[in-house]
């Protein structure tokens, strides 16, 4: 069977064809040109990769490093005194100015005296009665003494001279006691400070009549010296003793730390304290353990329930590696370094990073003494990339 084909359809395929092919020849340059650029630009980048990238680096060299513990820690007073009336009477006035410092003795408030100064004057009269009555019976006693040893008087009256005396002498003492307690109430009207210190407000207003339901007049909050408190983890405290049983750290002879306060504005305080209370007891609530510093504080500078940080010297890690905290990364598999081997090309290097001191991070494994880190020109390395390195200065 023959199959014909009209002379339209066969101008048309003639037509399409022609195009096709035209429109191939003229893609040839293109293509040409796309392929001799991508050599170009695999030479290019071949030629890039092959050239030393410039980097910043640094020799390591263990060496010992004092270390800093900083915490947050509130100021705590030494000593907070409670002032109280020890005596029933009214109160006459106060004498201090509430908010201010007072000296040790200084008078803080004063009481009605005239009470008391009545019944002074009534100890000491009974006083002088239970005197004379001591008087008589001592005098009794002198004469009766030589009689009954005459056989003059009987032994009862001799007993009874005797008994008469040894009352006397009680009632004497007696009466003595209660001038000294009538003296001591009277003194008691006059409230003084037992230590120096900041005081509060008054509870008691002139006037009122003091009892043992209001006896409490103000506080007197020791300032000199201050406590500062702050408390320490359980995995930090942990953490800690692993590091001095393995060597990593080295306490101050007798775990005696320097302590450093500083103020919220960033400023040293300018006294430095010691470590003196460490509490056995873990805080089941917080989670922590309470340690104390005490600090001197003659210029008042430091308040109770004052914020402030507190860094803990005098440890020591022997045989430490440093390097700044900009050439460490973090990847997958935990932090890293670059290194630039002997050849001088880049190689990753896997470390165990401890803690941070100011810029830099303690290297507890992964780097060895005379190891170079790259601390700058990072980001383009790969390994086994050439580098060109322009040292920095050592870090231990």
């Amino acid at each position: 069977m023959q199959h014909t084909v009209c002379f339209e359809c066969a101008s048309f395929l003639r037509r399409r064809c022609s195009w096709q092919i035209f429109f191939f020849i003229s893609l040839l340059p293109v293509i040409f040109l796309s392929a001799f650029g991508c050599e170009k630009r695999e030479a290019a980048r071949s030629q890039q990769e092959q050239r030393p990238v410039d980097v910043a680096a640094i020799t390591v060299n263990p060496k010992d490093v004092p270390v800093t513990y900083e915490y947050i820690a509130q100021v705590q007073s030494s000593r907070q005194v409670s002032i109280q009336a020890r005596v029933n009477g009214f109160l006459e006035r106060r004498v201090y100015t509430e908010g201010a410092i007072v000296k040790e003795g200084q008078i803080l408030f004063l009481m009605d005296q005239k009470p008391f100064k009545v019944q002074l004057e009534q100890a000491k009269a009974a006083l002088a009665r239970q005197q004379a009555a001591f008087d008589v019976a001592r005098q009794n006693l002198a004469r009766v003494k030589p009689l009954a040893a005459a056989n003059a008087l009987s032994q009862k009256d001799l007993d009874d001279a005797t008994g008469q005396f040894q009352s006397a002498a009680a009632a004497v003492e007696q009466a003595k006691a209660t001038v000294e307690q009538a003296k001591l109430n009277l003194s008691y009207t006059v409230i003084t400070s037992p230590v120096t210190g900041i005081t509060s407000s008054a509870e008691q207003a002139d006037g009122t009549y003091l009892n043992p339901s209001n006896s409490q007049l103000t506080t007197v909050t020791v300032i000199s010296p201050a406590y500062v408190n702050f408390s320490i983890s359980e995995n930090d405290r942990l953490r800690y003793r692993d590091q001095v049983a393995k060597g990593l750290l080295i306490e101050p002879k007798d775990r005696k730390y320097i302590a450093e306060v500083v103020l919220a504005d960033g400023s040293i305080y300018p006294h430095m304290g010691k470590v003196t209370f460490a509490d056995p007891s873990f805080n089941a609530r917080t989670g922590t353990f309470l340690i104390r510093s005490t600090v001197e504080n003659p210029d008042g500078l430091l308040r109770p329930n004052q914020y402030v940080r507190i860094r803990l010297k005098g440890a020591l890690r022997p045989n430490a590696i440093l390097v700044p905290q900009r050439a460490v990364q973090q990847g997958s598999k935990g932090h890293f370094v670059w290194v630039v081997d002997k050849d001088d090309k880049a190689e990753l290097r896997p470390v165990v990073v401890g803690e941070w001191h100011e810029n830099d991070w303690f290297i507890y494994e992964g780097l060895h003494t005379g190891d170079r880190v790259v601390v700058d020109g990072v980001l383009p390395l790969r390994p086994g990339t050439p580098v060109k390195v322009n040292t920095l200065a050592e870090k231990g």
